[in-house]
This record gives structure tokens, C-alpha cells and sequence, in this order.
């Protein structure tokens, strides 16, 4: 009877084992050799990958033959072919459309004008964010409205996207300045302490001014526990932006970095959980982005269940919460560091920017909504640095249904990846002109500085353009036009020019250092 016994669990565990081996083969084999052959067959190629990393040991080697995408050059600005010389290797080698691979997940890369074009003009849902995106990033994003797809998808958008709003975003005009004008003094602080004419390194004083930005606009009265969030937060995207994404089971790894990862998510959720219960306990009525939050999922129980069953009203507060962060933050005071150096190189811009500044707030810097509109040449100045320093490095799909684009049957399966640097600096669509600094040619708008406008797409395109665009534009054109009032700066000789790829475009090193002057 025990022979017996023994023998059906043997079974059943070689029964087991034989699954998961299949599966493992699959995921790893089967699957990328069967999407890469309907490629191929239609004529796309690529390199060759190697067996469970795919094409991610080439692509180190490449990035370190070039000077470990360390840029040196200041006055053009196509960084991009540092940090991702594999891209231009390849894209000479197999053309504008060309497969690779990291780890299991099949790349198609296309810098094809009229492909482009129809990807970001493809509003159905069989077109989305990348799967493993959602999965490698589960601790910071969640299944919030950045990371999620589909009908779950569709449902946060459309109670989230109306709340981000221009007109809405207006209202909090001056919470930013109430916080900008605190860096400012600081500043000033400084230069009747040291003289006139001090160096300033910008990304650190940036980025504590976002985090009160973002925390007052988020949570409100409750803004120092936001904080506490934040810097949490920040660690916890610091860690995930230093990891392989792609490889077959890394993120399930019980190894130091993946056990700080988990703590960290369950201290950031935990405290975002007690924030949400002092919000519903609190009769004070606060009209923040986490109100907006808890308004939207009430709406989701009075107009039924909206939500799959695997996420709980909280979690979709919580996730979203930390999408809003992520959005209205770091991409934000990135921007805003690139704004800074790019005015400082350029004088003349700075000077008409600044006159601008003049003419529509004052002396006095009492900048309100109404206002902001107005700034015309400081709107140009954002764009052509967002052109130049898109907050990502690439637009990324996957495609959940069999889709053509241009003739080409993309199958179900497949992730699309368009790099945006190449595309805002193709001289074909820009000019000649188009690695240099020259805010003028949105003088008409995105409509007249690019022949091709979708293109130009530092928020995303498409249905799925950021919800967060105008919170960003709002804080940066505040904060930049307060700066200006105040101070005149110029590139320091001690800056060195070096961005870096860490899920986003950020300065390098030491950051950008400036020399500041009072007006």
C-alpha cells in the first residue's frame, strides 16, 4: 500500500516538474524563437540572440566601449548615441525597423517615420503598456494608470484624467509659488552670506522643492508625511532603476536588493494606507490630489465594481498614488534641471525669457493662473528642452492582439520600443539645426517646428499621453519664471556634461552646476 502511495506522489511530482520545464522552455525558448520567425519571415532582422540574456551582454559591452555613455559634448546634444550605442550599431547594420532581445522579451525597434506615426494614432486597447513593465515595476508603479492596460486601464483614466485637467491644475498655482519662493530665499541666503556670484548645484535644490511641490498638491495639510513617502519612494526607484529588466525570474529572487525592494514597497504602502484612513476619518474638506483619488474610487462603488477582482479599493488608491508621484515629480524636476543648464548656456535666451517673465508677472513675482498662459517664450524654452531631453528614453508598447502597421503584421506578443531621442533629432523632420538649442522653431507650436507633429512626443502620444502633462508644465513654468525674476546664472567651468539613463533622462554626476548672480 505504501509502494502505491510513494509511487502516485512520484508521479505526480514528475507530472509537476515536467509542467514547470515546459513552461521554463516556453518562456525562455519556444515563444521569443516563434515571434522572432513571423518577423523575420516578413523581412525584419536583427543580432542574433544568446541563450537567457538574449542581446543584453552585447548591448553592456557596446555602452562600455563608448566611454560608458559619459557625453562630453555640450553644444549638440545628441547624448543619445553614448548612452545607446547599440541602437545606432544596429539601426545602421539592419535598418530603421530591427529585433533584439532582453532576456525573453522580444524588442521591435522602430524608427520608421510612417510606422511611427501609426503606432501613437493607435487608440485600440490591443496596444498597450508592456506586460513585464507592470511586473518589474510592481513595487513602485503598482497597477496604477501609468503600468496598467485594457478596461482597468480605460476606468482610471477616465475618473483620474479630468481631475488633471488644466483648468483644475490652475488652482494650484499658488501652493507652488508659496514653495518656490522658500528656495528662492534659501538662494538668497546664500549669496549675502558668500558674495555674488556663487556655484550652485541645481538637481538637489530642485528636487527637495518638487517634493514639497508634489507633496502639498498630493496630500494636502498631511504634506510632511508625504514627504516621509517620497523619500521613501525615491529610494525604492533608485534600487529598480539599477535592475535588469527582462531576465526570467530576477524580481522573484530572495537576494538583498529584491528583500530591500520588498520592505520598502510594504513601508510605502502601509503609510499611504494611513494617510487614506486620517483622510476618511477628517472632516476637513481638502481639495488635494489624494481627495481626488478617494473621490474617484467612491465612484467606482457607487457605479458598480470597475476594478478586477485582484485589486481592492485601497490598492487602487494607493497605486495610483504613487503613479501621481511618479509622474508629477521626478520627470518634473528633471525637466526642470535641463531647463537650467540649457538657459544658462544660452544667454540670449535667458534674457528674452526673463523679459517676458517681466512683462506679464512684475517685479514683484506674483504670479497667478491667469498669467501663465502668457508666457509664450518661456513655453517655447520647455519644449525645446524636452525635445532635446524627453523625461524617457523611448516610447515602449506591447501589442495584445495580432495588429499591421504599414504593411508589417506585428504579432500578439510583441513589445514595440520607439526611441524618442532619434526621433526629436532627425534632421529629416527638424532641420539642420536639429541637435542644437533653439527654441524659435516652436514659435508656431508643435505644428510648425516639426513636419511630422507626432513625432514630437516627450509626454507619450496617443490615448495614452500622460495624465500628468499639465500638472508638469504648470510647476515648471512657475517655478522657472520666479527663478528668472530673481537671479541670472551661466554654465560653472566645474560642470560636466553627462546624462544618465535610470528609467529616466537625468543629469549625471554632480548634476548641473551653475554660477548664480542677483538680477
Amino acid at each position: 500500500m505504501e509502494i502505491v502511495e510513494i509511487s502516485t506522489i512520484m508521479k505526480v511530482l514528475f507530472g509537476a516538474i515536467l509542467v514547470i520545464l515546459v513552461h521554463i522552455l516556453n518562456i525562455l525558448v519556444l515563444r521569443p524563437k516563434s515571434l522572432r520567425a513571423k518577423l523575420q519571415r516578413q523581412g525584419i532582422n536583427g543580432p542574433s540572440p544568446h541563450f537567457y540574456f538574449g542581446n543584453i551582454p552585447e548591448m553592456k559591452r557596446l555602452v562600455q566601449e563608448n566611454n560608458n555613455g559619459v557625453s562630453t559634448s555640450i553644444s549638440h546634444h545628441n547624448w543619445h548615441s553614448n548612452l545607446f550605442p547599440y541602437i545606432y550599431e544596429w539601426r545602421k547594420q539592419y535598418g530603421p525597423i530591427f529585433l533584439f532581445s532582453a532576456g525573453s522579451i522580444q524588442w521591435l525597434l522602430v524608427t520608421d517615420i510612417d510606422m511611427v506615426k501609426e503606432i501613437v494614432l493607435y487608440t485600440s486597447l490591443n496596444l498597450g503598456k508592456p506586460s513585464f513593465m507592470s511586473k518589474d515595476n510592481k513595487p513602485l508603479l503598482g497597477k496604477g494608470i501609468i503600468s496598467s492596460n485594457g478596461q482597468h486601464w480605460a476606468h482610471q483614466r477616465k475618473i483620474i484624467a479630468p481631475e488633471l485637467y488644466q483648468e483644475k491644475m490652475k488652482a494650484k498655482v499658488n501652493m507652488m509659488v508659496d514653495s518656490t519662493n522658500e528656495l528662492l530665499r534659501s538662494w538668497d541666503t546664500k549669496l549675502k552670506k558668500d558674495g555674488d556670484g556663487i556655484e550652485i548645484k541645481i538637481d538637489p535644490d530642485v528636487r527637495n522643492l518638487l517634493f514639497d511641490v508634489i507633496a502639498k498638491t498630493c496630500f494636502g495639510s498631511s504634506y510632511v508625511e508625504g514627504r516621509e513617502i517620497f523619500t521613501k519612494f525615491r529610494e525604492l526607484q533608485n534600487i529598480i532603476s539599477k535592475e535588469i529588466a527582462g531576465i526570467p525570474g530576477y524580481r522573484y529572487l530572495p537576494n538583498k536588493t529584491n528583500r530591500q525592494m520588498w520592505k520598502l514597497e510594504k513601508e510605502i504602502n502601509s503609510k499611504i494606507s494611513k494617510l487614506i484612513k486620517k483622510r476618511q476619518n477628517d472632516a476637513r474638506d481638502e481639495q488635494d490630489l489624494l481627495q481626488m483619488i478617494l473621490d474617484g474610487a467612491k465612484k467606482c462603488d457607487s457605479g458598480g465594481s470597475i476594478l478586477p477582482n485582484s485589486i481592492s479599493r485601497d490598492m487602487f488608491i494607493i497605486d495610483n498614488c504613487k503613479n501621481i508621484f511618479f509622474a508629477g515629480y521626478d520627470t518634473t524636476s528633471n525637466a526642470a534641471s535641463w531647463c537650467l543648464m540649457l538657459l544658462s548656456m544660452h544667454q540670449d535666451w535667458q534674457d528674452r525669457a526673463r523679459a517676458e517673465v517681466l512683462e506679464v508677472v512684475g517685479k514683484d513675482g506674483n504670479v497667478d493662473a491667469s498669467m501663465l498662459k502668457s508666457l509664450k517664450m518661456l513655453t517655447m524654452v520647455i519644449q525645446e528642452t524636452l525635445r532635446l531631453y524627453p523625461p524617457a528614453s523611448s516610447l515602449y508598447r506591447e501589442v495584445y492582439e495580432d495588429i499591421v502597421f504599414k504593411g508589417l503584421l506585428v504579432p500578439k506578443g510583441t513589445n514595440i520600443h520607439i526611441p524618442m531621442p532619434i526621433l526629436h533629432q532627425d534632421s529629416k523632420l527638424w532641420g539642420d539645426d536639429a541637435h542644437e538649442f533653439n527654441p524659435e522653431r516652436f514659435a508656431n507650436g508643435v505644428q510648425g517646428a516639426c513636419k511630422i507633429p507626432q513625432v514630437y512626443m516627450p509626454f507619450g502620444m496617443g490615448s495614452r499621453i500622460c495624465v500628468g502633462q499639465h500638472l508638469a508644465m504648470v510647476e515648471l513654468k512657475v517655478m522657472l519664471s520666479l527663478i528668472l525674476l530673481k537671479f541670472r546664472f551661466s554654465i560653472s567651468p566645474s560642470y560636466r556634461h553627462s546624462p544618465s539613463f535610470h528609467m529616466l533622462i537625468a543629469p549625471g554626476g554632480d548634476g548641473v552646476v551653475v554660477n548664480m548672480t542677483r538680477v
